[in-house]
């Protein structure tokens, strides 16, 4: 069995948290088992054991963040020597985008992300679809770990222990006492959270709406585009093929109460008594983000997954720019 490692900063618990449920089909098989600083137990040594069980890794996730660069326990300690080890051909390291950074100049940058072009997690359709392309990276590096025959020889990882207040370390151990991983609480998500998601996921859209009408008019010398900001909490777009007006579009915040969700969208503009399709802020009892009220984006599943302000706003456009190409057949 491998044992793997995380190496992260707090700030970013929650999506570790996550990553964590996804890779439990490898811990099933029997294939990894994993170790992270919240499962010592009172009166060990937090440095001792974080440093012991951070050098016997197999697979270390460097899991990316702003957070993570700015934290010097993370990046000057578990990065410098979790590199050290991949040099060495000890461990093999695994880069995890989870959040939009400067990551691809640092020392870490020269190697191959879990997550096709180094794509973060936050920028997936659903945190769902990111980390199962973590898993499936985890999973080549097993199989190209289990294809060695040369035995590999764990490493002491010295140096300074440094402030642990802004990162931590997930790590393996084999002589530890077993203890699920399912040891997540839930997290009060506040009405402040709900807020503050639907007022930036209706900005991402309005962003995302403009700059990709803007490229479509590049692309496509023939169609006129409009795209209208009524005000903060609303706009229109609309698509004209040979100036007929082949797509159109309003979207806005729902006011509560309405029973329409949080964001709503209405091929017939802005309405505020109908729509087409809503989204709802939602959360899973750790991350929050968007379900549209229509459902079924994700072939029949029963509960569909949790959307990132991407997600939702590739769902929507793809409702919007659905009557352009037909016209265009």
């Amino acid at each position: 069995m491998a044992s793997l490692v995380f190496s992260y900063s707090h700030a970013d618990e929650t999506l570790r948290n996550e990553l964590e449920k996804h890779l439990a089909p490898l811990k099933r098989m029997g294939k990894i088992s994993t170790w992270h600083d919240r499962r010592i137990v009172p009166g060990q040594v937090f440095a001792d054991q974080i440093d012991k069980h951070f050098s016997e890794a197999d697979i270390i996730l460097l899991l990316v963040s702003s957070d993570f660069i700015a934290s010097d326990y993370c990046y000057q300690i578990e990065m410098s020597n979790a590199l050290q080890r991949h040099e060495r051909g000890e461990a093999v390291v695994i880069p995890v985008i989870l959040r939009s950074c400067a990551w691809h100049q640092l020392p870490f940058g020269k190697l191959l992300a879990a997550t096709s072009d180094g794509k973060p997690i936050t920028q997936f359709a659903s945190y769902d679809d990111g980390f199962v392309e973590v898993v499936g990276a985890v999973s080549r590096a097993l199989d190209e770990r289990n294809g060695r025959h040369s035995a590999q020889v764990p490493a002491n990882i010295g140096g300074p222990q440094g402030n642990r207040s802004q990162g931590a370390s997930i790590s393996t151990g084999h002589d530890s006492s077993p203890r699920s991983s399912n040891l997540a609480i839930p997290r009060r998500i506040t009405d402040l959270d709900r807020d503050r998601a639907c007022r930036e996921g209706f900005d991402y859209l309005a962003r995302f709406f403009e700059n990709s009408l803007r490229e479509l008019k590049e692309r496509n010398p023939d169609l006129d585009v409009d795209f209208h900001r009524r005000d903060a909490d609303a706009f229109a777009c609309s698509v004209y093929l040979n100036g007929n007006k082949a797509c159109h579009c309003g979207i806005w915040k729902a006011a509560r109460g309405t029973g329409l969700g949080d964001i709503c969208y209405s091929q017939s503009g802005i309405s505020h008594n109908s729509c087409n399709e809503s989204m709802s802020v939602a959360d899973n009892g750790q991350l929050i983000g968007f379900r549209a009220l229509m459902g079924g984006l994700h072939g029949g599943r029963q509960r569909d997954p949790l959307l990132t302000n991407e997600g939702m706003a590739e769902h929507l456009w793809d409702m919007f720019i659905l009557p352009l190409k037909h016209q265009a057949r």
